[in-house]
């Protein structure tokens, strides 16, 4: 009899899941865990120790990582001197989750604040170099109602400054 088909999902996985690239993977694991919460699920060591897979859950949602491999042009945002990427978290209160990965050893590059779209929105980045937005939604606006909000801003808040 032939196996069963495998679901083109996973149990438990998104269509999209990021996959980042870190120097120093099991250090960026450590950091995620205090940080944001993390919860381990697996991790794959390849010659020399290097991390060749980890795998992650923060909230409802799975985060991939593994280790630089330069030889293979695998590298992460310090190597390349910052990242174009930004990962959003969602979480149910975002100036406890700044404070938290603050503290974690990540950078706070915008503190929380109350912003147009009905979110209170902050940035920071990771000890790593990874780019992260922090949100918790606080209310639900019409497209209109963003856009009158966003019209009512002063110039130095239009991109999130």
């Amino acid at each position: 009899m032939p196996a069963p088909k495998a679901r083109p999902i996973p149990e438990g996985m998104h269509s999209l899941t990021p996959h980042l690239v870190c120097d120093g993977a099991a250090k960026a694991i450590d950091f995620y865990k205090a940080a944001f919460g993390a919860v381990e699920a697996m991790r794959l060591r390849g010659p020399g120790g290097r991390l060749m897979h980890a795998a992650l859950r923060i909230g409802d949602s799975a985060l991939m990582l593994v280790d630089e491999f330069p030889e293979m042009g695998s590298v992460g945002p310090q190597a390349l001197k910052g990242s174009p990427v930004t990962l959003h978290l969602f979480v149910p209160d975002v100036d406890a989750t700044m404070a938290q990965a603050e503290r974690a050893g990540a950078t706070v590059t915008m503190p929380a604040q109350d912003m147009f779209w009905g979110d209170r929105y902050g940035q920071l980045t990771d000890p790593f170099g990874h780019r992260w937005s922090v949100a918790t939604h606080l209310q639900d606006l019409t497209p209109e109602q963003i856009q009158a909000n966003f019209a009512k801003m002063p110039p130095a808040m239009e991109c999130g400054q």
